[in-house]
């Protein structure tokens, strides 16, 4: 399983996302000092109803602790687009 791959199945076991979308992205940041590290840079699109009452930072906290065994080694940067269903179809 790549890492992209890995990313959506420990997001979709803790969160049942209506939508997970991971982008690969550190073709784009080739040379950087993070990218160096061996970790990848990566654009999130998720859409669950666990995010319903919450604001933007426990979203991130909820995403931040579901990846939490991937942060710093396997994902250097992570570009987070997080909302509810309600959200999502407004959008």
């Amino acid at each position: 399983m790549n890492r992209p791959q890995r990313i959506s199945a420990l997001l979709s076991a803790s969160l049942d996302p209506v939508e997970c979308r991971v982008d690969d992205e550190s073709h784009l940041h080739a040379g950087h000092a993070g990218a160096a590290s061996g970790g990848g840079h990566y654009r999130l699109r998720l859409v669950s109803s666990r995010f319903d009452g919450l604001g933007k930072l426990a979203r991130h906290r909820l995403v931040y602790d579901c990846l939490r065994e991937m942060m710093q080694k396997e994902i250097h940067a992570l570009a987070m687009t997080l909302l509810t269903p309600d959200e999502a179809r407004s959008a």
